[in-house]
């Protein structure tokens, strides 16, 4: 009954994973092929992922809350559910600020950044494959440590991008809107990183620490 319970968590963590996942490849479809009238139709759709990775995560928050015993500590349970909703609801946020700027031409530069975020969004989906054997696992560290790459390759085009933006257009609405869009995309790799933070977090928390030795103790111990 324990695994089952156990598995309950585990689960919910790769299913929120793959709908923001699922959200990032979204966007990127609806920007390669970018149609302004068909923005408020294509918002919707997104929204609708959002909208069943919240359900997702009140599943496990309602679960949570009548536990007497979690695989992990619980409050590790609630920031990891938290993080990756953050991350759908960024990739959600992106497209909302195209949508209320009214944006008609989409740029490069944005699609360059939100494929960092769908290797990102693709890296946290590994990760949560792999949680549930977070004790033993030689594939956590290295998902964490491409993760914090990529991040950091986000934060250089949003710089790169940004002063690009302030420095070359004339538009200060152009300016307004792809402020705003940059920085939700550079949010959403933020939000990645958050997400494998937490995860390890819990592999330093549960890591086995050998005693340490003193005079009398063998060097083979």
């Amino acid at each position: 009954m324990a695994k089952k319970q156990d598995d309950f968590y585990f689960q919910n963590f790769i299913t929120c994973a793959e709908f923001s996942s699922q959200a990032a490849h979204l966007l990127k479809d609806i920007l390669s092929d970018f149609r302004p009238e068909e923005t408020k139709k294509r918002l919707d759709e997104l929204h609708a992922i959002e909208h069943a990775a919240d359900e997702k995560k009140h599943e496990l928050n309602d679960k949570l809350v009548k536990a007497f015993i979690t695989p992990i500590e619980r409050e590790d349970i609630a920031s990891l559910s938290q993080q990756i909703d953050n991350l759908t609801d960024k990739i959600e946020e992106v497209f909302i600020r195209i949508y209320i700027n009214n944006v008609s031409k989409i740029r490069p530069e944005a699609l360059e950044m939100l494929d960092i975020v769908i290797r990102c969004c693709e890296e946290i989906c590994g990760l949560m494959r792999e949680f549930a054997n977070f004790r033993r696992s030689k594939e956590l560290k290295d998902r964490i440590i491409r993760i914090n790459s990529l991040e950091e390759e986000a934060d250089r085009l949003y710089i790169a991008n940004m002063r690009a933006l302030h420095s070359e257009e004339k538009d200060v609405l152009e300016i307004i809107a792809w402020r705003e869009i940059y920085s939700y995309l550079e949010k959403c790799a933020d939000a990645c990183e958050h997400a494998a933070d937490v995860v390890e977090g819990v592999v330093m928390k549960n890591s086995e620490i050998p005693p340490p030795r003193t005079l009398d103790t063998p060097a083979n111990l």
